[in-house]
């Protein structure tokens, strides 16, 4: 990772579950020292234990960054005892769904600079993309630093406002659980025209991954890709008119899918 400051400085994971582990797998992978890293968690994995980071001790007095990556529930009593390094140079990023900016200012104090942002869970694989903003406080530096730092777990974009995360959150946030459940139901219609489960299961998984693998690496849009496979009168057309239909096909349903996710992220963020 080519970051001097953040080495130099150091770096603060508060919380070191799935998200942070991976995070941390991808700094240490890219160069950043292991004793560059503090790490606080209640209860680290036997992983975490044995990567030499600076584990539950004493913080360094003006780290680079500090990084949210525990539960939003716990993350409230848990932020409170950092609130010395707010006001500064210390930047707060969060990975922390529903916790807007404001309540990091009020925790932290008015001039910290704090960088929201929401990841999603093929992080885990590297494969995740993480949608970030920050406040006013945040230059240019800090968030090309947080970039830098997320991307140990795949792509970022930017938002042009913190209302913007309710969308983010109802597409791509959740978004996984929506392939996932696809990938279900492509192979119990397999079963169901006389294909074996596992076969089946297998079919599925490979054609979405496959099929996601290919519209990142195409430079033709989806729609294209979508009509250089479907034949005149063929098998694909058949399927895709019972999928594409607007009235009783995914484009309805996608749309309900995403608004109700939205809302519930606008209810959340609202108490």
């Amino acid at each position: 990772m080519q970051n001097s400051e953040v080495a130099e400085r150091g770096l603060v994971l508060l919380g070191c579950g799935k998200m942070g582990s991976a995070m941390l797998e991808g700094w240490l992978a890219a160069g950043l020292p292991a004793s560059s890293v503090w790490v606080i968690d209640p209860n680290p994995s036997d992983w975490v234990q044995a990567q030499g980071v600076h584990l539950n001790a004493d913080l360094p007095e003006n780290p680079s960054m500090v990084l949210v990556a525990v539960k939003p529930q716990i993350m409230r009593d848990a932020l409170p005892s950092l609130a010395p390094l707010g006001n500064g140079t210390t930047t707060f990023l969060s990975v922390a769904a529903g916790i807007t900016i404001a309540t990091f200012e009020d925790m932290l104090g008015a001039d910290t600079p704090v960088i929201r942002s929401i990841p999603n869970t093929p992080a885990a694989v590297k494969q995740g993309i993480t949608a970030l903003i920050g406040n006013s406080k945040v230059s240019e530096d800090q968030m090309q630093m947080a970039e830098t730092l997320l991307a140990a777990i795949g792509q970022t974009v930017r938002l042009e406002t913190e209302d913007q995360m309710d969308a983010v959150t109802g597409l791509s946030g959740s978004g996984p659980a929506y392939v996932f459940h696809m990938i279900e139901c492509l192979a119990t219609a397999g079963q169901a025209q006389g294909l074996a489960p596992v076969l089946a299961m297998t079919l599925a998984k490979a054609t979405v991954a496959g099929s996601g693998a290919l519209a990142m690496q195409a430079e033709e849009t989806p729609a294209q890709l979508r009509v250089n496979v479907t034949s005149p009168n063929g098998t694909t057309q058949a399927g895709l008119e019972v999928l594409m239909d607007e009235e009783t096909g995914l484009p309805p349903l996608m749309a309900k899918t995403v608004d109700a996710a939205t809302r519930r992220s606008r209810e959340l963020a609202n108490g």
